[in-house]
């Protein structure tokens, strides 16, 4: 990148250095960069899409999170689930794309990156992609199209504006295209909302009864259109007070320090999800790991 010319117009002389220390600057760190592969590394067993500049591309994931399905508790019925369609998947068998939408931090996650670590032995690959990045879905599908690996495409933290480019590729590949689905390709995708998309209540107003029968307005109509493409849906919610504690003693078996006075545990730890605000696995977790930390000093 040149430095801006002192002479051009509308360029105030006093800024002109520091533009030139900016380009100076922009010029090492696109040098330091190492190059980016043009073709992936089929070898890995997981990947993530990433964008730079105006080149896009698979990179291997160097080490996956290892997390279970039986560190995993009370979600029995979505694990089962999950299982059952990904083994229909893995088969070659028609399966369904799934959203889990529910409570912050109940597993929804955990359970895709687990299932994943479960199904790898058997030759499933995972690429996670991430919300901004969805309008790449056609150049991604592009570059698995006659791969004999089977594909999981995991989206995290699902949620659109209304105006998002990103919703209508989605939708696209969600049964909207005129082109037959990928057979070797299955999303799986985690959210907060269960429609992906706010929702206000002036939109309601748009709703009517039509011989007994309700009938939403188109803006409503739209935002449920995304989700409903989704074969599987699946439920979380937020742990009760017992199953919270089972979680938290759970992790602490886990990570070594089972602690021998339970009860101060279990007071900790009610504590700790007071101030969060949370009672959750993933609370339970963080619990944990602090205490295990503090255990070991």
């Amino acid at each position: 990148m040149a430095a801006p010319d002192p002479a051009a117009p509308g360029v105030p002389p006093a800024i002109v250095p520091v533009l030139a220390q900016i380009a100076e600057l922009l010029e090492r760190i696109a040098g330091s960069l190492p190059p980016l592969p043009a073709e992936p590394d089929w070898s890995a067993p997981a990947f993530y899409w990433r964008r730079t500049g105006g080149a896009a591309h698979l990179l291997a994931v160097p080490r996956v999170h290892q997390i279970h399905l039986a560190d995993l508790l009370f979600i029995e019925d979505q694990k089962a689930q999950l299982v059952r369609n990904t083994e229909q998947f893995l088969g070659g068998r028609p399966a369904n794309n799934a959203l889990l939408w529910g409570a912050r931090g109940t597993g929804k996650s955990s359970l895709i990156k687990a299932l994943f670590n479960h199904f790898r032995p058997q030759g499933l690959r995972l690429i996670q992609v991430e919300r901004a990045d969805l309008v790449d879905l056609p150049l991604i599908l592009e570059r698995l199209r006659g791969r004999e690996e089977r594909f999981l495409l995991y989206c995290d933290d699902l949620a659109f504006e209304a105006d998002d480019l990103s919703f209508k590729a989605l939708k696209s590949l969600l049964e909207g295209s005129i082109f037959a689905p990928a057979e070797n390709l299955l999303l799986y995708a985690s959210s907060n909302r269960r429609h992906l998309v706010p929702e206000y209540p002036s939109e309601n107003q748009d709703s009517r009864l039509v011989e007994g029968e309700l009938h939403h307005g188109e803006s409503v109509e739209e935002k449920v259109s995304l989700s409903d493409r989704f074969g599987l849906w699946l439920s979380f919610h937020p742990f009760s007070q017992a199953q919270y504690l089972e979680t938290v003693f759970h992790w602490m078996r886990q990570l070594g320090c089972d602690p021998p006075d339970r009860q101060a545990a279990q007071t900790a730890a009610l504590q700790w999800a007071l101030r969060r605000g949370s009672r959750s696995g993933r609370t339970a977790w963080q619990f944990a790991r602090d205490w295990a930390g503090r255990e070991f000093l």
